[in-house]
């Protein structure tokens, strides 16, 4: 796989951000409580692409791309999270972009 940059510009010559990629590994009461639907819902308000899964250490791991600001916003809700979640803590990696269309849950 091929990581990717897409840019916003400002006008044709200046570029003012680009877009990158996180991964996230949420841990605490993150199962069972729409973690990830809630997570797909804001990522597609924020405008993110990319994905929610459960692990079998009862974390959830997010792979987000999207402009730093709105990243920002999703990792500020992640550490929140639905109603229903009990966030502990939310580690953070830089990753390299991938190909993705959309934001899934799995």
């Amino acid at each position: 796989r091929t990581p990717f940059v897409q840019a916003r510009y400002v006008n044709d010559s200046t570029l003012i951000e680009l877009r990158t990629a996180r991964l996230y590994t949420i841990r605490g009461a993150v199962q069972g409580v729409w973690f990830r639907e809630s997570t797909r819902r804001e990522a597609a308000r924020l405008n993110i692409s990319g994905y929610a899964i459960n692990l079998d250490t009862g974390e959830v791991e997010v792979y987000a791309v999207g402009y730093p600001g709105e990243l920002d916003a999703l990792e500020d809700w992640l550490h929140k999270g639905p109603p229903q979640a009990e966030v502990a803590a939310v580690e953070r990696q830089d990753v390299p972009i991938e190909t993705t269309d959309g934001f899934i849950t799995g």
